[in-house]
């Protein structure tokens, strides 16, 4: 392989948060570049990010203030912190997607993990899933209609020996 391959400049977006050029990046997610709810309060955005002074650096600190606030990071949020703070929307998208503690989906008031770990797996995880999902009335990685409950499967909570 040569090097020329190996230094590409890599793909970036314009001032809209649509792609400059072509790249790997998949058609949902220009898709998703391309839309921008309309009528959406975003000056407690514009507040979250005048707190860290518009510093670039604090991106995962204002994300996890702009999810406080709406208990989800909804697009018009990221597409205006990318704007403030001069970064490429798939930078932030990227830095989102990245840590689970961000969604991009409405959560419920109260979030209901449930392991699916080997040791909770085999002690039962897949029947308390099941069980749970058939109380509140919604799959895994859903929202109840009153926005109360969210169920979600993990892959491990990191208490093993207290299965499931």
């Amino acid at each position: 392989m040569s090097r020329s391959r190996l230094r590409r400049k890599p793909s970036a977006s314009n001032a809209e948060g649509l792609m400059a050029r072509p790249c790997g990046a998949k058609p949902a997610v220009r898709r998703w570049a391309q839309r921008r709810p309309e009528g959406m309060d975003l000056t407690e955005v514009d507040r979250v990010i005048a707190g860290y002074n518009g510093e670039k650096s604090w991106l995962v600190m204002i994300l996890q203030d702009v999810q406080e606030g709406y208990n989800y990071l909804p697009r018009a949020a990221l597409m205006r912190v990318a704007e403030r703070l001069g970064l490429p929307l798939s930078h932030v998208y990227r830095v989102v997607t990245f840590y689970s503690s961000f969604s991009l989906t409405e959560r419920g008031r109260y979030v209901i993990r449930v392991c699916n770990g080997t040791a909770c797996h085999l002690r039962g995880g897949g029947h308390l899933r099941d069980q749970v999902s058939r109380v509140l009335g919604i799959p895994e990685g859903q929202t109840t209609a009153d926005k109360m409950f969210t169920l979600e499967v993990v892959a491990c909570l990191g208490a093993c020996a207290l299965a499931p």
